[in-house]
């Protein structure tokens, strides 16, 4: 076994940081992505919100907010190294709700052309629309 496939090979029992492990598997693009995502609040491990240095452990359940949708994963596997999606998608489990529809996403919070600002009533009325 050569150098680099021992360090990309999965840790068994381990522990590695939230930041690093969200990279790994590929729920995010880069790992400063990841790491901003934690810093912003995005990230929960076992429904606490995850510093970007937080360890996770196998077992873990890790909520990550990433591009409009949750992600909801179960940490099966530590790895630190980002390896290939076949690799990857044996180190979780996913527990995500299903994407929203393209229509179901187009059609919340489209105003009127000309409408101008909304009001702090319409912008509450949109947030609630969207979830937040």
């Amino acid at each position: 076994m050569s150098a680099q496939t021992s360090s990309a090979a999965p840790d068994q029992g381990g522990t590695a940081r939230v930041d690093a492990w969200i990279w790994s598997v590929r729920l995010t693009k880069t790992r400063s992505a990841a790491a901003s995502a934690c810093r912003a609040g995005h990230v929960r491990v076992n429904g606490d919100r995850a510093k970007p240095a937080q360890t996770v452990k196998p077992g873990d359940e890790v909520r990550l907010f990433h591009e409009g949708r949750e992600r909801i994963v179960i940490v099966q596997r530590v790895i630190t190294k980002r390896v290939g999606a076949p690799v990857a998608a044996e180190c979780l489990i996913d527990k995500s709700p299903p994407p929203p529809t393209r229509v179901e996403a187009a059609a919340t919070g489209l105003r009127d052309r000309g409408a101008g600002r909304p009001t702090k009533r319409e912008r509450r009325d949109l947030d609630q629309l969207r979830g937040r």
